[in-house]
């Protein structure tokens, strides 16, 4: 159930309670794909840097391990040890990027392995059994992410077909929900606009899932080629004609100055690699920019990447001992990078959410990105 507790403008402060917690909104999830954080991050971790949301992904959960053994091993939460609230995402993202080894049809897709090769069929259906075997919190319906840029017929089509198919997917997860030996019956399920940037085939879109009362409502095909201006536009034409009572989740975005802008228009839920991808690479977020521990001039520094920051990393360690252990290809100067960076954006949710119950959002978001485009 998710409870609207204020607003300040359109910017959004809500709670949603679920059977394996509450969760604050607006949350960033933490990226978990094959069920683990990239850069050796245990789920004590994900404790304590304040995680409230991990997300896996259905499709590479789905080949490897197999969710039947996930399945057997009671569920996603008791497989990596968590039991805070999980997201799959239904896998259609991961599917239709594997352009020429996979063809749609109105049944689903019939694509190959990324692993091995092996032909598989992932339909509607099949995605919810997929992500009823995980167990996990929330469920994702099964969509066509339509290549950018796209002709308005292909997305027309398109966005008929993911309308159809999410009709399948609540019907699906409606009727494993009631199984006796479902690992999760309160799996709750989010659908998925699309439309590309046709502002006219979002509106329609959203105003037809709208009716159906999801759990929760996602905008997909964003972040994938379009300008940041474009997907801004997207978003106040389109929120607006989601309900206001259900969180809405802005699929794979993104940056800090992105999560701060869709914030103000209306979004609940955010994932995206940046954060641990950046911090392996050697890229820290922090509040007056991002750095790169790896320049030269970092070499001698003494400091923490930021001062006065809660993380792990910057507790006890110097941007000259992580640098020194990301140069010697050290797991450690890794996992250090990644907890800062995922504390990061904790941390910058958790001042949003505060900022809007205090009704400062707009002076707090303006300093915000003057801060965040600094440099030290």
């Amino acid at each position: 159930m998710y409870e609207l507790l204020c607003k300040d403008k359109k910017a959004k402060r809500g709670r949603l309670t679920t059977v394996h917690g509450v969760v604050e909104t607006p949350v960033f999830m933490n990226v978990g794909t094959v069920a683990a954080i990239k850069g050796a991050v245990s789920t004590e971790d994900l404790e304590m840097i304040g995680t409230q949301v991990e997300l896996s992904n259905t499709y590479h959960l789905h080949v490897r391990p197999g969710d039947r053994l996930i399945r057997s091993m009671g569920g996603l939460h008791k497989f990596m040890v968590w039991d805070r609230p999980i997201l799959t995402d239904s896998g259609g993202f991961q599917v239709f990027s594997l352009g020429g080894l996979r063809k749609i049809k109105e049944e689903g897709v019939y694509f190959q392995s990324h692993i091995d090769g092996k032909k598989i069929f992932m339909g509607p259906e099949e995605s919810m059994q997929i992500q009823s075997n995980l167990g996990s919190t929330i469920a994702m319906a099964f969509d066509e992410c339509a290549p950018y840029p796209a002709t308005r017929e292909y997305m027309e089509a398109s966005v008929a077909r993911t309308t159809r198919w999410l009709h399948r997917c609540k019907a699906e997860l409606e009727r494993l929900n009631c199984l006796p030996d479902t690992v999760n019956k309160n799996q709750m399920l989010f659908g998925i606009n699309q439309g590309g940037t046709f502002a006219d085939i979002r509106i329609s879109h959203a105003k037809e899932i709208a009716e159906l009362n999801l759990d929760g409502y996602a905008l997909g095909g964003l972040a994938v080629g379009e300008s940041h201006e474009e997907m801004y536009r997207i978003l106040d034409e389109t929120v607006p004609h989601l309900p206001e009572n259900k969180p809405v989740y802005l699929m794979g975005v993104g940056t800090p100055a992105n999560i701060l802008e869709a914030v103000d228009r209306g979004v609940d839920f955010f994932d995206c690699v940046y954060p641990t991808r950046n911090g392996r690479h050697g890229h820290a977020y922090t509040n007056f920019g991002k750095i790169n521990i790896l320049n030269a001039k970092y070499e001698n520094d003494a400091r923490p990447i930021e001062e006065r920051c809660g993380c792990p990393a910057c507790k006890r360690y110097s941007r000259a001992y992580i640098r020194h252990l990301l140069k010697a290809k050290e797991m450690l100067g890794l996992r250090l990078m990644v907890l800062h960076n995922l504390y990061f954006y904790n941390s910058l949710m958790t001042e949003i959410r505060e900022a809007i119950y205090e009704g400062r959002y707009s002076e707090y978001k303006k300093r915000k990105l003057e801060e965040l485009e600094g440099q030290k």
